[in-house]
């Protein structure tokens, strides 16, 4: 099964890759590595905004960190034709627009993490960053950034 097929037998729906709106690039390639920008838990009608855990609970906050990567596999998916040609996610950094006293940023990144394992297995797993932070663009609840090896 393709990482496409996988997709979507998980219920999920891979959206088309967003334009940058702002003076970078959706992904840089440095030999095999995609480096892939910050992306919002936005696609189409859907999108995931407020603070964590007072505006946006840690489980819609989990989905955000799903829709969120979705639109960075989007990227990828743009960059070189198919999710079939990722070797490896190698890291993965997550931002938490979280109230001051919230910890449970991991848990909140989880979401995302534990669907790339869905999506690709073994060569789903990577090393992580999950932070707090005071604000994000839009008002979102989260960003999410990859380091992705490619054939």
């Amino acid at each position: 099964m393709t990482p496409e097929e996988k997709i979507t037998a998980l219920g999920f729906t891979l959206p088309p890759a967003a334009k940058p709106v702002g003076s970078y690039l959706n992904c840089v390639r440095s030999g095999n590595l995609l480096h892939i920008s910050g992306g919002l838990p936005i696609a189409g009608d859907a999108s995931f905004k407020g603070k964590i855990p007072t505006e946006c609970s840690i489980e819609e906050a989990q989905k955000a960190s799903q829709l969120a990567i979705l639109t960075r596999l989007s990227v990828v998916k743009a960059e070189m034709g198919s999710l079939s040609a990722v070797k490896k996610i190698v890291s993965l950094s997550g931002f938490v627009n979280a109230e001051p006293n919230f910890t449970a940023h991991p848990q909140v990144i989880n979401g995302a993490s534990d669907l790339l394992v869905d999506i690709f297995g073994e060569a789903g797993k990577h090393s992580r960053t999950a932070v707090g932070v005071s604000s994000l663009p839009l008002g979102v609840s989260v960003e999410i950034s990859l380091v992705v090896e490619v054939l």
